[in-house]
């Protein structure tokens, strides 16, 4: 049975409930594998989503949720992870971690992965080759094409429980658009687009536009909720992979990892905050109105401005994948069966923790339109909101954001 999140009642501060449950999927090739284990543990708690947004492999994921009962959508993660695993030609060594990773590394560049792509070896013979905008990429997916069509039913997809929102970018415009399950029929063809990154993959062509993988535009595509409208009471589960927070590096290697980090984190911390404070002031503005006579909140003008007012609550549990040992700039690349188990185990962990936790049933500040919960630790959760009078159960920690 599907269990209902909700805050507590009768609560200053409080949503009188939660009116959806949405998931937010960032791209990142194989350590999408930690969403997996996210999805797993919301499973296993009676909790399905009513809207995924995903861009990438979060999109990939998203579909292969949405374009499944319940009862066979954690059958089919699992089948498709299984898939994606690298067989390695020779056993990893423990003496030997780094030259494992390496050669699995070139391994995965030189011969792809039998379910999601294959070379273009055509755009091997050289950088201006001719290829045809539909075939410039030094990969093909036509392989994870044929994967999804087995395992996902587009037409559940299109019955939108959950809907699916997959974001690609344009490239006649650099203009992020989102492929919406609510609006329009969504195919395989718009997932596949979503995850079309340049220059190993080709762009999807969609009703005769071509489109790249959304993540080189938005990477992080939590502005669908907050721009929606109406907006939702709701609690929203963002699924993060790239860390944005990370030491100086060192050496060329080093750096390399952490500009990856650091591009496909997507500014999650400043955009989180902007939305923390423009979530207030609509707050605000709706605390404000009734202070206004009756007879001026009539007028046009006053009703118009009115309108920027909102009452909605959310909620957002940020999960973010923990640093494996070793890992570097490959590790997006890292289809190995262990890396795929370990982030797959942590996904899980982080997400049981949050359910268990439910920091959301705190009472919050009734000016608050945003409220972060960011798993710290092992042990606990921190809460931040835009005002210090934000408080959470025991196991967590509220302060101010800055």
């Amino acid at each position: 049975m599907q269990r209902t999140l909700t805050a507590k009642r009768n609560m200053p501060g409080s949503a009188n409930h939660l009116e959806q449950t949405v998931l937010v999927f960032q791209g990142g090739g194989a350590l999408g594998a930690y969403q997996a284990g996210v999805y797993e543990a919301l499973h296993e708690a009676g909790v399905e989503p009513d809207w995924i947004i995903g861009t990438s492999i979060g999109a990939i994921n998203a579909c292969l949720i949405a374009g499944n009962a319940p009862d066979k959508r954690l059958p089919r993660l699992r089948e498709f992870w299984q898939r994606m695993a690298h067989k390695a030609l020779w056993h990893q060594s423990s003496a030997w971690p780094l030259l494992s990773q390496t050669l699995s590394y070139w391994n995965t560049l030189s011969h792809g992965i039998p379910a999601f792509f294959e070379p273009n070896h055509r755009a091997f013979w050289g950088a201006h080759v001719h290829l045809g905008p539909d075939d410039a990429g030094y990969y093909s997916t036509a392989p994870l094409e044929g994967t999804l069509q087995e395992l996902v039913d587009v037409s559940l997809v299109n019955q939108c429980k959950p809907r699916l929102t997959v974001g690609a970018a344009h490239v006649r415009t650099s203009r992020m658009h989102y492929f919406d399950s609510r609006d329009m029929p969504i195919g395989i063809r718009h997932v596949m687009a979503s995850g079309a990154l340049p220059p190993a993959f080709p762009g999807v062509r969609i009703d005769g536009e071509l489109y790249w993988d959304g993540g080189i535009l938005s990477n992080t595509p939590t502005e669908v909720i907050f721009e929606e409208r109406p907006r939702r009471n709701s609690l929203i589960f963002a699924v993060h992979m790239w860390n944005p927070v990370g030491p100086e590096p060192e050496t060329i290697w080093e750096v390399l990892h952490r500009q990856k980090d650091i591009q496909y984190s997507s500014r999650v911390a400043t955009h989180i905050a902007r939305q923390l404070e423009t979530h207030r002031l609509r707050h605000v503005i709706r605390e404000l109105l009734p202070h206004i006579p009756e007879e001026a909140r009539q007028t046009e003008s006053v009703r118009a401005l009115a309108s920027w007012g909102c009452p909605t609550h959310m909620h957002v549990v940020r999960l973010l994948a923990p640093r494996l040992g070793n890992e570097d700039h490959t590790k997006d690349v890292d289809f190995s069966p262990s890396g795929i188990r370990q982030r797959w185990e942590a996904g899980y962990d982080n997400a049981k923790k949050a359910i268990q936790q439910a920091p959301w049933e705190g009472e919050f500040d009734p000016l608050e339109g945003v409220i972060l919960h960011e798993v710290q630790n092992e042990a606990s959760i921190r809460t931040v909101a835009a005002a210090p009078r934000a408080t959470a159960p025991e196991g967590f920690r509220s302060q101010p954001a800055g």
